[in-house]
């Protein structure tokens, strides 16, 4: 068992606080990684806050980037000294797994949402002994070493470790907006889409809609600042919210006919029915936002029967091992600029950094890791 600090999450305190905890040796399949950056993403907000049923005490973090310390012994797909963007976890045995679609995973919410191992176990305890949820997404990644699930890692080459870092939000969030579009939606000549919300996946999804040929891209939210960056980021047009029925103002833009596509990533439900309701005849809405637990929404049923979807949409559907990779080189290559939404802390400000996040006042804070662990 060794020692390492992360940021833990204990209950009623609606914060993080630095504490030291003890990791246990490494599984046959597990990676021991040194955390260079970690995205704050409002799943991790969500947890903190009690919307989402997550045991507490927890080390959160899903949206990890580091450099592997050590392996397991059945570890192939990375080695000591990898640079490693880490995502969720899969089993990679189900059938969703065997054809490259790990995000339906059979066993996604538990190894994912229940911050333990398939078996029931955590390879974290604090200074006293007592277990903590140490599998978040399959990484817990709010430390600065993580024991990982072999699945998460995804090797990348960098420059350096700042690069690394400001690469994080790859893993999760940026992941989820541009595989919504890219992977699922997929707009064909002449289609319009529509993006309600503009946070960091709602902005990840305008810019991935940018690369496709739709005619429109429409991002709609209350936060004129947001609306601004999202036209300087690729929508051809923006919508305040709070400025008349969004319904009929997206049929005025798309000539009557409703958008061939629309994301949801506000995770509010009054804007869910929104999207439905925008809804060309045959088109379809992914739903990435993530409302608390129960949440429900009413909709007219008459208007899923001319063929419009409704469509769940985990970690941008996506097959990590490839699709990480091709976001990288886009990002690279000046066409999917998400560093603009990025604002770094060193991990002392963790706290001050979700609460911008939980403000809408900083898009997506990444946590830079000093050099050592310590």
């Amino acid at each position: 068992m060794s020692a390492t600090i992360a940021a833990v999450v204990r209950p009623g305190t609606g914060a993080f606080a630095w504490e030291e905890i003890r990791l246990d040796a490494l599984r046959a399949d597990e990676v021991l990684v040194r955390i260079v950056g970690a995205g704050i993403c409002h799943t991790d907000l969500a947890v903190r806050d009690g919307h989402v049923p997550l045991p507490l005490p927890a080390v959160l973090g899903h949206e990890g980037a580091g450099v592997v310390q050590a392996v397991g012994d059945r570890v192939t797909r990375v080695a000591p000294g990898d640079t490693v963007l880490l995502s969720f976890s899969s089993c990679g045995a189900c059938g969703a797994c065997a054809h490259g679609r790990p995000g339906h995973c059979d066993t996604f919410l538990h190894r994912n949402a229940s911050g333990s191992r398939a078996d029931g176990t955590s390879p974290l305890a604090d200074a006293g002994g007592e277990r903590l949820s140490g599998r978040f997404f399959g990484q817990s990644s709010f430390a600065a070493l993580a024991i990982a699930d072999e699945r998460c890692a995804v090797p990348v080459e960098v420059a350096d470790e700042d690069e690394l870092a400001r690469l994080a939000p790859v893993g999760c969030g940026v992941q989820s907006g541009a595989g919504a579009v890219l992977n699922v939606l997929r707009p064909q000549p002449g289609d319009t889409l529509a993006v309600f919300g503009t946070g960091a996946v709602g902005l990840s999804a305008v810019m991935a809609a940018a690369l496709t040929a739709a005619v429109r891209v429409i991002a709609v939210d209350l936060r004129p600042a947001r609306l601004a960056l999202a036209r300087e980021l690729g929508a051809t047009d923006t919508l305040d919210a709070g400025q008349g029925d969004v319904a009929e103002r997206l049929a005025e833009l798309t000539g009557g006919r409703g958008v061939s596509h629309a994301v949801e990533s506000s995770g509010v439900p009054s804007v869910l029915r929104q999207a439905v309701d925008a809804l060309a005849v045959g088109g379809t809405v992914a739903v990435l936002g993530l409302p608390p637990a129960g949440t429900e929404v009413a909709f007219d049923v008459n208007a899923l029967l001319s063929g419009r979807t409704v469509r769940g949409v985990y970690e941008g559907d996506s097959d990590l091992v490839t699709f990480i990779p091709a976001l990288v080189a886009l990002h690279r290559a000046g066409r999917l600029p998400f560093d603009r939404l990025i604002r770094t802390y060193p991990p002392e400000r963790i706290n001050e950094a979700a609460d911008a996040a939980a403000r809408g006042e900083v898009i997506k804070p990444v946590l830079r890791f000093p050099a050592t662990p310590g």
